[in-house]
């Protein structure tokens, strides 16, 4: 029989959080190009053990951060992360390496990709064996534990103590599965309130009742702000008065963007591609998701769209930010702000209208970019920031290293701890392998894989399904319209390469201009380089192969 309760916390409880211990420093990887600093001296050679504070949410867009300068800073919607990044360092280029919930989760917890890992879509799983990361800090003496979002199958294991959502979990009154007599996943306590709310009870909860004198590794991972955007009732007036500025190519993408993969021949495809802001999408789209009138005239549909997707994206930004303050003045009540490390990431970015695109998937840098905030109590500089080129794989490698532990070989990304205390670039990467499998199931996304560099980025389309089967695409009313499954049509194949230097909204498909031809072939030797180091070819499929090898020289 499921519970029903309700957590009332006291912030101004001063509890235990996690001592600190002194442990030989370990070699660092990682680079910085923002304002130098100095490695701070720390006694006797030894560096101290802090606990860690890993905050995610999902699909928060970098540019819907405050301190990421994007079109809504004006609006103030992260005053909380802000001051986070205004006393630590805010990461610029940090991107996922498969947009979409599962595999992007199952990367941050293993350090590889997704063809390494299992998990190429939302059907995989992580058991305990692969959880990595809290493995590992568990064994260098760290108490874990993971409470929200879990969103991979099986039971977090690897933890000491878990309280995760089902699969998506709800943003009214969800429930959490936990340790306990039964077997997972069969022992479930249901908490009255809205998700963000609930996750940080939880985790303040589980904080104030620690009796472990061990540091403590917590993956904090809120629900929000993925859709369908259900806010808590306090927010509705933020932002009510105010008008959300919009991208420039909502009412209509240049000519010069996407390809025949992305837009069909002649435009034909423009109507089935990429769940949309406005009618284009005739299957998916923001107005029929939240119930604007069919009955206005495009322009004033697609405005009336956007608005309440935006306001509705932005509230549940608003309820995360809220409660990243409280569990910041939890720390500092109880004088262990200074003794934790505060990490704040996403899973994936987020379109929010671009291209008149919604949703992640996309390899544009509105899907892939991810927030990346780290408040290290030790670096001497605070409020800078970093454009290192980092991707998802390095999170845990980063994490370890913060504990002082040496990533394992089998991890495919690096550390980049030394970029907080300002130390230069050693053999880091130049180019972000990416990868999306899920062909134009879900948000009518096809296929693809490409590479994106500090300044530049390249794009291999292949539209096709990599198994033989197609997923079980969610849509019933689709399948009985058209008495087939969208993501059983293959689309075009196409190449699309972007100059981000003079195009940084990517709205200039520049792949057949001859002035590029030597970036692309030096970028189609990077793909091809990396596809082979991490694992990430095609030779279980031959039938994607095959359409590799005749499109390489297109």
């Amino acid at each position: 029989m499921k519970l029903r309760s309700k957590l009332l916390v006291t912030l101004a409880t001063v509890f235990a959080l996690g001592a600190c211990v002194s442990t030989t420093p370990s070699n660092s990887n990682g680079s910085i190009s923002s304002p130098s600093s100095t490695q701070a001296s720390v006694s006797s050679g030894e560096t101290r053990q802090y606990n860690i504070l890993y905050i995610m949410t999902d699909d928060h867009a970098a540019h819907a951060v405050g301190a990421y300068q994007g079109r809504f800073a004006e609006l103030d919607p992260t005053p909380n992360l802000d001051a986070l990044a205004n006393s630590g360092m805010r990461f610029t280029n940090v991107f996922v390496t498969n947009s979409i919930c599962t595999p992007s989760r199952a990367t941050i917890l293993t350090g590889q990709y997704s063809q390494t890992n299992g998990v190429l879509d939302l059907r995989g799983e992580i058991t305990t064996p692969q959880q990595h990361l809290p493995r590992l800090m568990k064994e260098a003496g760290y108490e874990t534990a993971i409470i929200g979002k879990w969103h991979l199958k099986a039971e977090p294991g690897a933890f000491d103590y878990y309280q995760v959502l089902e699969s998506q979990g709800t943003y009214f009154d969800p429930e959490f599965r936990t340790r306990g007599a039964k077997p997972w996943p069969e022992n479930e306590t249901q908490y009255q309130g809205h998700s963000s709310d609930v996750v940080t009870d939880l985790s303040i909860e589980w904080l104030k009742n620690r009796s472990s004198d061990k540091p403590f590794f917590l993956m904090h991972q809120f629900k929000a702000p993925h859709d369908m955007f259900q806010y808590a009732p306090r927010y509705e007036d933020f932002l009510a008065a105010e008008t959300i500025p919009e991208p420039d190519d909502l009412y209509g993408v240049a000519k010069t963007f996407g390809s025949i993969a992305t837009r069909g021949k002649n435009d034909a495809l423009r109507a089935e591609i990429g769940t949309s802001v406005s009618r284009r999408n005739n299957r998916r789209n923001m107005g029929i998701d939240l119930g604007v009138d069919p009955n206005l005239n495009e322009e004033e549909f697609t405005r009336q769209a956007y608005q309440k997707y935006l306001k509705a994206y932005l509230r549940c930004v608003k309820g995360v930010d809220d409660n990243v303050a409280r569990l910041i003045q939890t720390l500092k009540d109880a004088g262990q702000y200074e003794n934790t490390i505060i990490i704040y990431t996403s899973d994936q970015g987020m379109m929010l209208g671009e291209h008149d695109l919604q949703d992640k998937r996309w390899i544009y840098d509105e899907s892939i970019r991810m927030p990346f905030i780290v408040k290290h109590p030790d670096a001497v500089a605070a409020g800078v920031k970093s454009d290192l080129l980092i991707n998802n794989t390095d999170f845990a490698p980063f994490i370890l290293d913060l504990a002082n532990i040496n990533a394992p070989e089998y991890m495919h990304g690096k550390s980049f701890k030394s970029a907080l205390f300002g130390q230069p670039p050693e053999q880091w990467r130049t180019a972000s392998y990416y990868r999306y499998w899920t062909h134009r199931a879900y948000h009518d996304v096809p296929a693809h894989f490409g590479v994106r560099s500090k300044d530049y980025k390249l794009v291999f389309y292949y539209g096709t399904n990599h198994m033989d089967t197609p997923y079980p695409f969610y849509d019933k009313a689709w399948i009985a319209k058209t008495g087939h499954a969208n993501n059983a049509i293959d689309t075009p194949v196409a190449w699309e390469f972007y100059d981000l230097k003079n195009d940084p909204k990517e709205q200039n498909n520049v792949y057949q201009d001859s002035r590029y031809a030597s970036v692309i072939s030096a970028l189609k030797s990077e793909l091809l380089k990396q596809r082979a180091k991490y694992g990430e070819t095609d030779e279980k499929y031959p039938r994607i192969q095959k359409i590799i090898d005749q499109h390489w020289n297109d």
